[in-house]
């Protein structure tokens, strides 16, 4: 699975632990998240366009 990079704090989605702490289980595609999820650092919301950039492992 992928990871993505969240260019304002360097926070890194792993979409193979999710964010189970704010509602995101383990296994959940990047672009299954919803739109209202924020960084769980910076607390910018996935709404926001280009904020997160895949990254390769």
């Amino acid at each position: 699975m992928a990871k993505y990079l969240c260019i304002f704090c360097a926070y890194i989605y792993d979409e193979d632990l999710g964010d189970p702490k704010h509602g995101i289980p383990a296994g959940t595609k990047y672009e299954d998240v919803p739109v209202t999820w924020k960084c769980p650092t910076c607390m910018i919301p996935k709404s926001k366009p280009g904020l997160f950039r895949k990254i390769e492992d």
